[in-house]
């Protein structure tokens, strides 16, 4: 058995071993408190370790750049979905998906795996890149869904955007994976590097980075609902958003002449990440709001059921994909294989409206 299929194979046995244990996890918060493990445990150290083992120079910026150049280009490209489906851009539906479709999570869904296939240089690289994204998800979609929501009920003042903004740069630098990236270049650029640290923060740090992946991949399998999976807009998107995902992924590794084998494939499964839970919160707020004025479903801004149902199957889909294509070795770093996959992807997710719609037809004839 050749290494590569063996960690899958140990990887997949994780999460089914989080699918057994879902009876034991009856309670949410249960699950959410390992979540809140990993995310200001485990992957902050993970992180840590892996920028401060790496060179850092100002060539870099480029990173979470790039990231943040294609978090736009989805947004933008958004819209030739609801051709497909059949949606209406200015609708609920509409407004919600040009929100989740262009933010990436990548932290519970990506990482881990880079940080197993591809090692410690590339999650670095990986966390640089999600620097860029967390800008897009925290501030420029919540100024979207601010004029989204500004258009939708005719409101012409929002004094108090100023201080929404900034609160969310707050929460963004208070976040521990963030804290702990900007403390890792702060502490690069002084000369100071892991090997130089205190053997006791080494070895904590080491501690806390372990319990990542066992820890990720059980969650995985806990959170997953498996009764929701018929879900058809859901399934449908979530295909339409990898396929773009590819065909963006491939022009871009075609455009920066990307070479290196790990480089391409960071470009490919970075932003195959599931959506992000951070517009899901920018639309709670504005519902909330909307919910004091007794706005009826058909008139809101957003649809805060499908966005919720989207983040859920999102990230179980995305591990999927993503764990697929870094399994596969070489395979997808052509970038021929790549548009094919992609076209493929948004194919599969177009034919259950088209047969609907031919359907329908028929029945008519």
């Amino acid at each position: 058995m050749s290494d590569a299929l063996q960690k899958t194979l140990t990887l997949l046995l994780l999460i089914a071993l989080g699918l057994v244990l879902k009876g034991k996890f009856k309670n949410k918060e249960q699950t959410n408190g390992i979540k809140e493990i990993i995310l200001s445990v485990a992957l902050p150290s993970t992180i840590f370790i892996s920028l401060m083992k790496i060179e850092m120079d100002s060539s870099m910026i480029i990173i979470p750049l790039v990231t943040l150049v294609f978090n736009f280009l989805m947004f933008f490209s958004a819209p030739l979905a609801f051709a497909l489906f059949g949606i209406e851009k200015n609708s609920p539906t509409g407004r919600t998906l040009m929100m989740l479709i262009p933010s990436l999570a990548p932290g519970l869904s990506c990482f881990p795996f880079i940080a197993e296939f591809l090692g410690e240089k590339s999650l670095a690289i990986a966390a640089l890149a999600d620097v860029g994204n967390k800008f897009f998800v925290l501030i420029s979609l919540y100024i979207m869904a601010m004029n989204m929501f500004l258009k939708n009920s005719e409101e012409k003042n929002e004094a108090k955007m100023g201080s929404k903004i900034k609160s969310l740069f707050l929460s963004m630098f208070q976040e521990p994976i963030n804290a702990l990236i900007f403390l890792a270049i702060i502490l690069l650029s002084l000369g100071v590097t892991f090997k130089t640290l205190p053997p006791v923060i080494a070895d904590l740090f080491d501690k806390t980075s372990a319990m990542m992946t066992p820890l990720v991949l059980l969650f995985i399998g806990l959170a997953v609902q498996l009764k929701e999976g018929k879900k058809r807009i859901v399934a449908s998107i979530l295909l339409f958003r990898a396929g773009s995902t590819m065909l963006i992924s491939a022009g871009m590794i075609y455009v920066l002449n990307i070479s290196d084998i790990s480089m391409i494939l960071l470009a490919i499964v970075i932003p195959l990440s599931a959506a992000s839970f951070w517009p899901l919160a920018h639309i709670s707020a504005f519902n909330l709001r909307e919910d004091a004025k007794d706005v009826p479903r058909e008139k809101r801004t957003f649809d805060l059921e499908l966005a919720v149902l989207l983040i859920a199957f999102s990230l179980p889909f995305s591990t999927i994909l993503i764990l697929a294509i870094l399994s596969s070795g070489q395979f997808f770093a052509h970038t021929s294989t790549l548009i094919t996959a992609g076209l493929i992807l948004i194919a599969l997710g177009a034919l259950p409206n088209l047969l609907s719609k031919v359907f329908v037809k028929m029945s008519k004839a």
